[in-house]
């Protein structure tokens, strides 16, 4: 979305279209959110994790015909919709069934390897698709060199759902004593927030992570602008879609090396301790971005930011993990899902009315840095987290 929205030769780009294309990319997630946890407490999380990688790589099959013959309508942005809706069912089942795979005291090791090994799975998928496509357009033209890759895709997804079969079907949950006996819906959300009402630590936690992650979406909404008109030439968005990939690769060094330094601050300091840590080192990330604006603090602004915002994650992910019992985890990871999707919506809205069409100024970073501060000062005080 990034790619037709932004960096398209016969597109404009502003801040508002950026964060559109944020809201489409999210909304799924924020709708089927409340679902979430009634699918993931009642069948076969092994089941849904395998058939919904499936049908993610048939719906892109579709996304490739449509993107090779030109199309970019409704029509594509429903089904692009329905692949990050896919991908919501699949990222809250992991982290349902990841406990039941580990020792409890072993959730933030295995969390940090997650993240960290599909962060770099990330990097190199980014790094091939933007070869492959300078590749293919050259001889092929655009649309045909996207339809390519997406192809590349479906070939990650199905081995993806390939790997499944690895697992037994209720290996990772739910247990058969543990499936709620109704379907509720919306009505979970409401169970999840009194569950965790009387975990008010992860309850913090869970509203900490949307304000991190808020802020780093109107960083990136930031560094999208930046990139695609004022540290490159408008004329040229490939060159601005070249800088974000750099930015994201260094962003995406910085949350490997916050997910591998978790375990070790927790054992040295508490899980408390280490995310109000973290939560108070993220206040430095974007302040060089405010103060001077160029591409290399940009960069340095996604190393840090990154670095200690995905260290905080991993942590927090570990104590919601191990204070909610699995009868309730589902429901609760759709609650944690819905606040921080609506957390990062809302972050991006901020930004676009802030933002300038050259992506300059000092107002979005130094906001960024004081919402941390003030989630670290206040939200996560010792008295109360």
């Amino acid at each position: 979305l990034a790619s037709f929205v932004l960096f398209s030769p016969e597109r404009a780009p502003n801040a508002v279209s950026a964060a559109l294309a944020f809201s489409v990319v999210l909304l799924p997630y924020s709708l089927i959110g409340p679902y979430v946890g009634t699918f993931l407490d009642r069948y076969s999380r092994q089941r849904i994790i395998r058939n919904c990688n499936y049908l993610r790589a048939i719906d892109l099959l579709v996304i490739a015909w449509l993107v090779s013959n030109g199309e970019t309508g409704i029509v594509l942005t429903l089904f692009v919709l329905f692949a990050f809706g896919i991908n919501r069912l699949i990222l809250a089942g992991l982290s349902a069934g990841l406990p039941l795979l580990v020792k409890k005291e072993e959730l933030i090791a295995a969390n940090a390897l997650a993240v960290t090994g599909g962060t770099i799975w990330v990097v190199i998928g980014g790094g091939v698709g933007i070869a492959v496509k300078n590749f293919v357009d050259k001889t092929y033209g655009t649309d045909f060199a996207d339809s390519v890759v997406i192809i590349l895709a479906v070939l990650g997804f199905l081995s993806a759902a390939l790997s499944c079969y690895r697992l037994k079907k209720n290996e990772i949950g739910p247990l058969p004593h543990e499936m709620p006996e109704e379907n509720k819906g919306f009505k979970e959300i409401l169970e999840g927030l009194k569950i965790l009402r009387r975990h008010p630590d992860a309850l913090r936690g869970i509203f900490a992570v949307g304000m991190q992650r808020s802020g780093i979406t109107a960083l990136t909404l930031m560094a999208l602008l930046l990139e695609r008109n004022t540290f490159n030439d408008p004329n040229k968005p490939d060159e601005g879609l070249s800088g974000l990939a750099l930015a994201f690769s260094i962003a995406g060094i910085g949350i490997v090396l916050g997910a591998l330094i978790a375990p070790f601050g927790v054992k040295k300091y508490g899980r408390h301790k280490w995310m109000r840590t973290m939560m108070f080192l993220s206040v430095l990330g974007p302040l060089p971005l405010a103060i001077w604006g160029t591409e290399p603090t940009l960069f340095l602004a996604a190393f840090l930011t990154s670095l200690f915002g995905q260290s905080f994650k991993v942590t927090n992910d570990a104590l919601v993990q191990s204070k909610i019992n699995d009868y309730y985890r589902g429901r609760v990871f759709a609650v944690y899902d819905v606040l921080v999707n609506a957390a990062i919506v809302s972050g991006g809205v901020i930004a676009a009315l802030l933002l300038s069409e050259s992506g300059q100024g000092w107002q979005v970073p130094t906001l960024v840095s004081a919402i941390y501060l003030i989630t670290a000062t206040r939200l996560l005080r010792p008295g109360k987290f």
